[in-house]
């Protein structure tokens, strides 16, 4: 008697287009939450903000609530210094979907480019970031205070964007390529 396995069929996918890097600044920026916990067990939350084309941290927003309203005074004090996007990519989380944010975004001419519900891999550059900060130093410290919390996401976000050599932008900082791009 000869029992035989036959193997298993799997599946074929479709590989995801692969994600655009913009060719100057401020064409594409890429939102994201994250979420932890303070020593105490309250859970906070993080905004961060990214410009895809040399991987620049823009900003980290950390608080217990973080609501569209908090979302749009954030993005405008970044704009303040760095100037407007032509496009923003985000998620589909309630804060991203609103009226709020979407009337912001109209006024000022930027897109809002939303990417399909449970494909993160269309918003690989701040998942990719979310992941380093989650493993150089959010992941590692316990925090007693929100302002702790955002005081070493400042002091962090400097050092990620000044003295951190990023190997997918070739090995330069964010820094570094930005100055090459001017």
């Amino acid at each position: 008697m000869n029992l035989r396995i036959r193997p298993r069929k799997r599946l074929k996918r479709d590989k995801p287009d692969e994600l655009a890097v913009p060719d100057a600044p401020n064409q594409v920026w890429s939102m994201d939450f994250m979420a932890d916990r303070l020593e105490d067990g309250r859970a906070f939350r993080l905004l961060n903000v990214l410009d895809d084309f040399n991987r620049e941290g823009l900003g980290i927003e950390v608080d217990f609530s973080l609501p569209a309203e908090r979302v749009v005074r954030t993005l405008n004090r970044i704009i303040e210094w760095r100037g407007p996007p032509k496009a923003i990519r985000v998620d589909n989380g309630p804060e991203y979907i609103s009226g709020t944010l979407a009337t912001w975004a109209g006024k000022r001419g930027i897109a809002l480019q939303h990417i399909q519900p449970g494909k993160p891999q269309q918003n690989a550059y701040v998942e990719r970031y979310n992941r380093t900060v989650r493993h150089e130093w959010l992941g590692q410290f316990l925090f007693e205070t929100i302002q702790e919390v955002q005081d070493y996401a400042t002091d962090w976000l400097w050092t990620y964007n000044n003295d951190r050599p990023n190997m997918a932008i070739g090995g330069i900082t964010p820094a570094q390529k930005l100055k090459l791009a001017a």
